[in-house]
């Protein structure tokens, strides 16, 4: 009888912990969305965690109590960015019906996230490119660099099955080529290039039957 109720006291204990764990994460999930706006306008290196404090309905003090720094509070966000990201491209790929309607619906998407989202992408390769420099951002950054090469792997698999192939390239070659010419594009796009999106759906118009 002891050791049930012991049992029994554990799974509770452990179901409560459980419970605190969910809840710290979803405030922290909270607060990383409060925080993109003002890192997606400053940038990694311009931004400290008062700042985004002062642009934010939270205070200093309650960005301290759930991250342990600036690179914690940065992962997140940009962890919780990009997983809503990668599923992007999802619903075109379970929808289409030829290469034609999945052209269209990944080039529409495309146009979208690089016209209303270009401060959210410029922090994605900000932190990229951080990673260079800081170690505490490689392994996020490669997580999140795999789990958008599946993104585009996806598309581009689709894309040949439907033309009874297979991609003529490898996941990683087909990601790089692909988010050069994003990265590319957003960037004349943060400059004012109004060419710079119809070039970018132009491009991938035409590179898609090249390598799929």
């Amino acid at each position: 009888m002891a050791r049930q109720v012991t049992g029994a006291a554990r799974r509770v204990a452990e179901a409560a912990e459980a419970l605190r764990d969910e809840k710290f994460n979803a405030r922290r999930i909270e607060l990383a969305e409060a925080a993109l706006e003002t890192l997606g306008e400053l940038g990694f290196a311009r931004t400290s965690l008062r700042e985004i404090a002062q642009n934010s309905a939270f205070t200093h003090g309650v960005f301290h109590y759930y991250f342990s720094d600036k690179l914690d509070l940065i992962c997140c966000c940009v962890r919780h960015y990009k997983a809503k990201c990668v599923t992007r491209y999802d619903e075109v790929v379970a929808t289409a019906t030829s290469r034609d309607e999945l052209t269209e619906g990944f080039l529409a998407k495309l146009a979208a996230t690089l016209q209303n989202e270009a401060r959210m992408h410029r922090l994605w390769y900000d932190l990229r490119s951080q990673a260079m420099f800081e170690p505490a951002f490689r392994k996020d950054v490669l997580e999140i660099d795999k789990s958008l090469e599946a993104m585009i792997w996806r598309i581009a698999y689709r894309y040949a099955e439907f033309g009874g192939k297979r991609p003529a390239s490898s996941p990683g070659a087909l990601y790089a080529l692909f988010d050069g010419l994003f990265q590319s594009a957003l960037l004349k796009h943060l400059a004012g290039d109004r060419t710079a999106v119809p070039e970018l759906l132009d491009e991938v118009r035409h590179l898609l039957p090249t390598v799929c």
